[in-house]
């Protein structure tokens, strides 16, 4: 039935729910978008938030929290970039941190010259960095991050355990990444098919229990990955998965096993026949026993 029909049905335990996320304002947006040449300035090296930024991570904070996402959520996937982390924390993190705390926070104050208060790890789900969400590669230094080592500091709740390397070794100032990499990046890190990658995220998405995971990423990356997708979807739903998103625009996406990465078993199915009973069907009883269907004349 799946052809060219309007509807597909796919077993439940086999689909998790993404929450896609693209950061909020960060100060390389504003420069660039009054001159483009302003992304190649150092001054915007992995670019902060803005104050509208933070606006926008506090509506979002509401939105989620009003309409109950917040307590579904059970995973944060974020980016290892200064924007994509704030809003992370400023998103799914607790309320202010408060000295003498007995957990970490996850941000500390005025992290990355932010200018914010710190934000506490308490009642939050856990918060994973990877690397393979980044945004487009090489070039601009807005996209360039720092170490990992500074990064713990600022960020002490985050996990950074899937990043190798403690400095950044992908970014390159001369060359930047082409589309088609993006995107086949993008793939890496939706469908975590590829043998390269396997063993060294296998800690997450299909292997990992939680259904509902939100992820904060970037403009380019969403844009490039999601292009790959809802191709044999009407085109108004085509391009409702893969438009550019806005600053802290928020969309949920249902990703689908059709193979059988995913190991955990359902949870809500029911076996039933209990107590054992006689339930054949109808129809495979009439199979069985067509002697009993004739009529006699």
């Amino acid at each position: 039935m799946d052809g060219n029909t309007c509807s597909s049905l796919f077993p439940l335990h086999r689909c998790k729910t993404l929450h896609l996320i693209r950061h909020a304002q960060g100060v390389h947006n504003v420069e660039g978008e009054k001159d483009h040449k302003a992304y190649m300035s150092h001054e915007l090296f992995d670019a902060r938030l803005t104050p509208l930024g933070w606006s926008q991570v506090d509506n979002l904070r509401k939105h989620v929290n009003a309409c109950g996402l917040a307590k579904k959520i059970e995973l944060v996937i974020t980016s290892p970039l200064l924007r994509t982390m704030q809003t992370a924390v400023g998103v799914f993190g607790g309320e202010s941190h408060l000295d003498g705390s007995s957990v970490p926070p996850l941000m500390v104050e005025n992290a990355g010259n932010s200018g914010h208060f710190a934000i506490s790890s308490s009642n939050c789900p856990p918060i994973i960095a990877v690397e393979l969400c980044r945004e487009h590669l090489g070039v601009h230094p807005c996209d360039k991050r720092r170490s990992i080592r500074e990064y713990e500091s600022l960020f002490p709740a985050i996990d950074f355990s899937l990043i190798e390397n403690n400095e950044d070794v992908l970014w390159k100032a001369d060359v930047r990444e082409p589309n088609n990499d993006v995107a086949a990046r993008g793939s890496k890190f939706i469908d975590c098919c590829n043998k390269d990658w396997e063993q060294k995220i296998h800690l997450w998405l299909w292997s990992r229990k939680e259904k509902e995971i939100a992820i904060v990423t970037h403009s380019g990356f969403l844009f490039h990955t999601l292009q790959q997708f809802g191709n044999g979807c009407h085109p108004s739903v085509k391009d409702e998965i893969s438009k550019h998103f806005a600053n802290c625009e928020l969309r949920s996406m249902v990703l689908i096993d059709k193979s059988v990465i995913g190991s955990d078993p359902p949870t809500t199915n029911y076996p039933g026949k209990i107590p054992q009973g006689s339930d054949l069907p109808s129809d495979v009883a009439s199979e069985k026993h067509p002697e009993e269907n004739c009529t006699s004349n």
